[in-house]
C-alpha cells in the first residue's frame, strides 16, 4: 500500500516495514523471536501459577515477582504477535487508532515495570537493612497501595503521548521504519514542530524510569553496605545471592531500554536496523530470562517448580 496522500493530515493506517534493510532476513529473524516469546509466555505464566498456588510464596517479595511476570507477559504480547505477522505474513498495516493504542500500552507497561523493580529493590532493602521491621513495613495493604500508585503514575505519564501525536498533521507519509508503533518513529512523520514530543519523551524517561534507576542504585548501595557488616560469611553469601538475581534483571531491563531511548535522539551514526533490533530485544530478552533467573536462584520457586513438573510427569 502506498504512503498516504500529502493532503491528508491524519492517516487511516500506518505501514510497519519491520527491520529496514533486512527484509530478506525477516523470516529467519522471526524464528528466534518466536521461540523467545514462547519461552517468555510459558516461563512467566508458570511463575505466576506457582506463586498463586503455593501459600509459602504469599510474601511481598514473591507478590512483586508475580507482578513483574504479569508486566513481562503484557510487554511482549503487546508487540510480538504483530511483529511476527509482519515477518511471516507481510501483514504490515495497522490502523492509526490501533497504533496509538499499542504505543500507549507499551509506555504504560514499561513505566509500571520500572516501578515494580523499584518496589522489589525497596523490599530487599527492608529485608536486609531492617529485617525485624519487614512484616510491619511491607504489609498487604501497603503492597496494594504501591501497586495502585504504580498504575496511576503509568497511566498519567503514558496518556499524554497519545494527545501529543493526535494533534500533529502527518504529511510525510505513513510508513514506519519499525516493527511496532514507537512514539518518536510516529512523530518524525509529522510536518510540524515535534519539539514538545521530543522534550516530553526525554523528560518522562528521566523523571520516571530514570529516577527509579537512581533510587534502585541508592537502595543497593545501602544494601551492600549492610551486607558487608554482617558477621557471618554464610549470611553475607545468602544476602548477596538473593539480591544478585534482582540486579541481573534490573540491568537487563534498563540497559537496552535506555540505549534505545538515547539512540533515537542522539545516535545518528548508528545503523537504523541496529536501533530496531535492540528495541525488539528489550521487549523479548528480559521477559524470557526473568523467570529463568528467579527460578534458578530462588530455592522456594525452584522446589515448587520441581514438584509441579513431577506431578505433570506422573499425570502423563
Amino acid at each position: 500500500m502506498s504512503a498516504v496522500n500529502h493532503t491528508s493530515f491524519t492517516p487511516s493506517v500506518f505501514i510497519l516495514i519491520g527491520i529496514p534493510g533486512k527484509e530478506d532476513l525477516h523470516v529467519w529473524i522471526a524464528i528466534p523471536f518466536c521461540l523467545m516469546y514462547l519461552v517468555a509466555l510459558s516461563g512467566n505464566s508458570g511463575l505466576i501459577f506457582i506463586v498463586i498456588t503455593e501459600r509459602r510464596l504469599h510474601k511481598p517479595m514473591y507478590i512483586f515477582l508475580s507482578l513483574l511476570a504479569v508486566t513481562d507477559l503484557m510487554l511482549s504480547t503487546v508487540t510480538v504477535p504483530k511483529m511476527l505477522s509482519i515477518f511471516w505474513f507481510n501483514d504490515r498495516e495497522i490502523a492509526f487508532a490501533a497504533c496509538l493504542t499499542q504505543m500507549f500500552f507499551l509506555y504504560f507497561i514499561f513505566v509500571a515495570e520500572s516501578a515494580i523493580l523499584l518496589a522489589m529493590a525497596f523490599d530487599r532493602y527492608v529485608a536486609v537493612c531492617n529485617p525485624l521491621r519487614y512484616a510491619t513495613v511491607l504489609t498487604h495493604s501497603r503492597i496494594v497501595k504501591i501497586g495502585l500508585a504504580a498504575l496511576a503514575r503509568s497511566f498519567s505519564t503514558a496518556l499524554p503521548f497519545m494527545f501529543l501525536l493526535k494533534r500533529l498533521p502527518y504529511c510525510r507519509g505513513n510508513v514506519l521504519s519499525h516493527t511496532y508503533c514507537e512514539h518518536m518513529a510516529i512523530a518524525t512523520l509529522a510536518c510540524a514542530d515535534i519539539t514538545a514530543n521530543n522534550v516530553y519523551g526525554l523528560a518522562i524517561s528521566l523523571l520516571t524510569t530514570g529516577l527509579d534507576a537512581v533510587l534502585i542504585a541508592v537502595s543497593y548501595t545501602l544494601i551492600l553496605r549492610a551486607v558487608f557488616k554482617l558477621p557471618s560469611r554464610d549470611a553475607r553469601h545468602k544476602a548477596l545471592g538473593t539480591c544478585g538475581c534482582h540486579v541481573c534483571v534490573i540491568l537487563m531491563f534498563y540497559t537496552p531500554a535506555y540505549f534505545t531511548v538515547l539512540a533515537h535522539r542522539f545516535g545518528r551514526n548508528i545503523p537504523h536496523y541496529v536501533h530496531i533490533l535492540l528495541a525488539n530485544i528489550y521487549l523479548l530478552v528480559p521477559p524470557m530470562l526473568n523467570p529463568i533467573i528467579y527460578g534458578v536462584k530462588t530455592k522456594e520457586i525452584r522446589e515448587r517448580a520441581t514438584f509441579v513438573f513431577s506431578q505433570v510427569g506422573k499425570w502423563f
